[in-house]
Formats: structure tokens, C-alpha cells, sequence
């Protein structure tokens, strides 16, 4: 198990001031080693420390170990950041299912994307989807006793057969049993079913509703999301849903929508945003999402987005952020941190130059109506080349897609990028802006900011 590493003190903080640097490593806590950010803010909550650091010495590969006692309020925050969530070893999928996007990456990527994890300590600080399989006694009594919610489960289908199946993991068919525990102990569970056509939808797909409404009624959330399938999926069976497809699953979740209501007073299954697109349908009204609690897993991102554009709604939408909105040792990566700032507006008063909004196929279908007659203003659909299939929304876009796109264009214009396809500043492909051949402005990926932006322009 490795310690956590200090990757940065902040200045005269409780940590500044017991002399802690960065590339310390923390190997205890007041005679505790944690297992990961959540023990260890835990830990650090404590009004007197006593930490065993390890750090460089004068010798090269010769540390030193040394005790540093720190004194400070209790609760208040120790001042450092650590390089990780997991001070342990991640654990790992053990599943292979034939839908998983990491299956489906090139090769030649940054290690990191390759590595597929199912641990409920990611989905409770990340949002990741976890679907139970390698969960234990042990992981439910932590998660019942320290309240780990709210939690992310892949379902993807109830029935023990099909589930198996679809993970190609015997554990499968058992592991949904976990969810009725942590349901019946009072734990928040969103839950996702990946739709793969003629595997688990239709008369599957009711079934699974169905068992919901029956087994699972304390679910908070349920979101039905389409397979993505890129050029390098070697699952012959896995294949891009039709529009009459994509239909049929809408009116599915609406139907069950109005059954949800009529037994429990809330609708629970929500439809993704592709869904609509694909079927060429309307939005459900913003009123249809109760708030917008799987926003980040693209249900009613659209809706969203345009209420915000228009003023209408200047909120912040998606779950509750949990446990990863306010530990201080959590690691700025995830989906939930931040990405870059806000693009500002250019001094000296508005930017002049026409401007180019660039976005993926899904995404100027959503834009394109909302600055239809905005002067000056166009909407830039990028194709994805790079993952090819039917993958088509803004954050895969890569640095390969937009500058095969962007060199076509011209110097003088003004180009906006949403910041969902970067991390820490980087695109899935490893590029950066500065590969770009054309300056590119980051814009966060809510309407109020393009508002802004574009407001920065005459």
C-alpha cells in the first residue's frame, strides 16, 4: 500500500507551519496508515497530528523518516493536497463486457485511460459507475457505517442471465443483491443501464423497469443511455441503435415514467439526451427532469443548457456532489473538477471577429437553434474521426478532431471550445491547445458561460 504524497502546503497553513513540503509522504496518521481520502480526511479532522513522513534526503535514494507533530483547531483543514484517491490498489473490473468503452480505445493512449475500475470508494468520490461484482461484506459494512453516498450502480439489466451475459461474469447474475442492502440501509444509489440493441432492451428493458418498481423502489435515479460504439470495437454484435430504436426506448421510459408516478410520486427513469436526438423528438420539458439529477451522465444536459443560455436558470445542475465537493485531499481529477477558468472577455472592450463555436455532431444540434440569428455567430459541428462509429458528443472530441477541423478555418475568427473534452488541460488523444493550428478560447460547459462568452464580442 503506498502512503499519500503532499503534492501542495498552503501558505501558512496548519501543514505550512509543521514544516510539511511537497513530496513528503504521509506514511501515518496518528498511528494509522489510510487506505484512501476518505479515511485519511477523517484522520485529518483531529485537533493534534502526529505524522511519520518520509521525504528526499541530502543522498539521492536515501529518504529520511521523521515525526512532525501539527497543531491546529479541530476541523480545521490541515492545508495540503494529496496525489491521489486510493492510497491502496484500485480495484480493478473484473468484468468483460462487450459495451465497455475502454475496450474500445486505440492503442497508443495515455496508460491511465486503460484502466477499468469497479470500486465503490471511486463512484462514491467520482461519480464512477461501479457494478458490485468485486463488492463485499466488508465494503457494505464501511459504506452503511461512514454513510458513503451517494453511490453509482450499473444495472443494465435484472435479470440474473442476461446480467451475467452482459458482463461475461457469472458474479453478475448475484451481485444486484448489494444494492437491495445498501437501499434497505438508507444509502442515495443512482443507478445506469447501457442499452445495447437486441441485448437488453425491449422486452428486457421493461422487465427490468418492472423489477425496479418491485425490488428496487428506493433507487434514486435511473438513467437509460445509449451504446457507444467507436471504429476500433472488435464485438461484432455490438452495433448503433436505429431511430426507430432509439423511439421505442423513449416511449418506454415515458410510459414507465407515469407508472413510477402513479405507485412512488416521482418518475426515477430518465431517457439520455441522445436518445432524443436519434429519434429526432423533442426534449421532455425542463420540468420532466425533477432537477436534473443524473445531468452529468448526459440526462437533460440539453434542457439544461438552454435554460441557462436564456437566463431562465443560472443554477448549477447535476447529483449531489457528496463526499468529493468538500474533502481537501481529493485530487483535482474526476469529472467533477474544475478544468480551466471561465473565458473572460478581451479587454479593451468587445472582441469584434466573427465567431465559430466548435462542438460534436449531438451538440450543434442542441446549439444550432439557440444562436439561429445571433450576428456574427456559427455553430462548427467537429466529426469524430478519431473514435469514428457512432460516437458524436463534445467531450470525446479530441486534438486530432479539431485540428484536422480548425485548419480549414480561418485565422482571423474568434473560436470557442467547451472544456468537457480536456483534463487538466489536456484532450483524451494527449494533445493541448497549443497543438491547435488556431487560438481556441475554453468555455465551461453550461449555457450562462457561452452566454458570457459570447456577450465578450460585438
Amino acid at each position: 500500500m503506498s502512503a499519500p504524497k503532499v503534492t501542495a502546503v498552503a501558505e501558512a497553513s496548519p501543514a505550512a507551519r509543521a514544516g510539511l513540503d511537497v513530496g513528503d509522504e504521509l506514511l501515518s496518521l496518528n498511528g494509522r496508515r489510510p487506505r484512501d481520502v476518505i479515511e485519511y480526511h477523517a484522520l485529518v479532522d483531529d485537533e493534534e497530528l502526529d505524522l511519520r513522513v518520509r521525504r528526499p534526503g541530502p543522498e539521492p535514494g536515501v529518504p529520511l523518516e521523521l515525526e512532525v507533530r501539527v497543531e491546529k483547531a479541530a476541523g480545521e483543514p490541515l492545508g495540503i493536497s494529496v496525489e491521489s484517491a486510493v492510497f491502496d490498489r484500485v480495484r480493478t473490473c473484473d468484468n468483460h463486457c462487450a459495451f465497455c468503452f475502454i475496450h474500445q480505445l486505440p492503442k497508443g493512449m495515455r496508460r491511465s485511460l486503460y484502466l477499468k475500475d469497479d470500486d465503490y470508494r471511486l463512484s462514491f468520490l467520482y461519480g464512477n459507475f461501479t457494478t458490485l461484482t468485486r463488492f463485499t461484506e466488508l465494503d457494505a459494512e464501511r459504506v452503511l457505517e461512514e454513510r458513503l453516498g451517494p453511490l453509482f450502480v450499473s444495472i443494465h439489466a435484472t435479470d440474473p442471465h442476461v446480467r451475467a451475459a452482459m458482463l461475461r461474469n457469472p458474479k453478475g447474475a448475484t451481485s444486484l443483491r448489494w444494492l437491495r442492502v445498501l437501499l434497505d440501509g438508507g444509502i442515495e444509489v443512482h443507478g445506469q443501464v447501457v442499452v445495447c440493441p437486441g441485448v437488453n432492451d425491449g422486452a428486457v428493458l421493461e422487465d427490468t423497469l418492472l423489477t425496479v418498481l418491485d425490488r428496487y423502489p428506493a433507487l434514486a435515479t435511473l438513467a437509460v443511455v445509449p451504446l457507444g460504439v467507436s471504429r476500433y470495437s472488435h464485438e461484432p454484435d455490438m452495433r448503433a441503435h436505429t431511430s426507430d430504436e432509439a423511439r421505442a426506448v423513449c416511449d418506454t421510459v415515458t410510459e414507465w415514467q407515469e407508472r413510477y408516478l402513479q405507485v412512488l410520486g416521482r418518475r426515477l427513469v430518465y431517457a439520455a439526451d441522445e436518445y432524443y436526438l436519434l429519434a429526432g423528438t423533442d426534449f421532455p420539458p425542463a420540468e420532466a427532469y425533477d432537477g436534473f439529477p443524473q445531468h452529468e451522465n448526459g440526462i437533460g444536459m440539453a434542457r439544461a443548457f438552454e435554460r441557462a443560455f436564456r437566463g431562465d436558470d443560472g443554477a448549477a445542475h447535476g447529483v449531489r456532489p457528496g463526499f468529493f465537493a468538500w474533502v481537501e485531499g481529493a485530487p483535482a481529477s474526476g469529472y467533477r473538477a474544475p478544468r480551466l477558468p471561465r473565458a473572460a472577455a478581451a479587454p479593451g472592450g468587445p472582441d469584434p471577429r466573427p465567431t465559430t463555436v466548435l462542438t460534436g455532431a449531438y451538440g450543434a444540434r442542441v446549439l444550432g437553434p439557440l444562436l439561429e440569428g445571433v450576428p456574427g455567430v456559427r455553430v462548427l459541428p467537429v466529426e469524430h474521426d478519431f473514435f469514428g462509429g457512432n460516437i458524436a458528443v463534445a467531450g470525446l472530441l479530441t486534438g486530432h478532431d479539431l485540428a484536422r477541423a480548425l485548419a480549414r478555418e480561418p485565422e482571423e475568427a474568434r473560436y470557442l471550445l467547451p472544456d468537457a473534452c480536456l483534463s487538466q488541460g489536456r484532450f483524451l488523444d494527449g494533445k493541448t491547445l497549443a497543438d491547435l493550428p488556431r487560438a481556441v478560447e475554453v468555455v465551461a460547459s453550461d449555457g450562462r458561460s457561452l452566454r458570457e462568452a459570447l456577450a465578450g464580442r460585438g
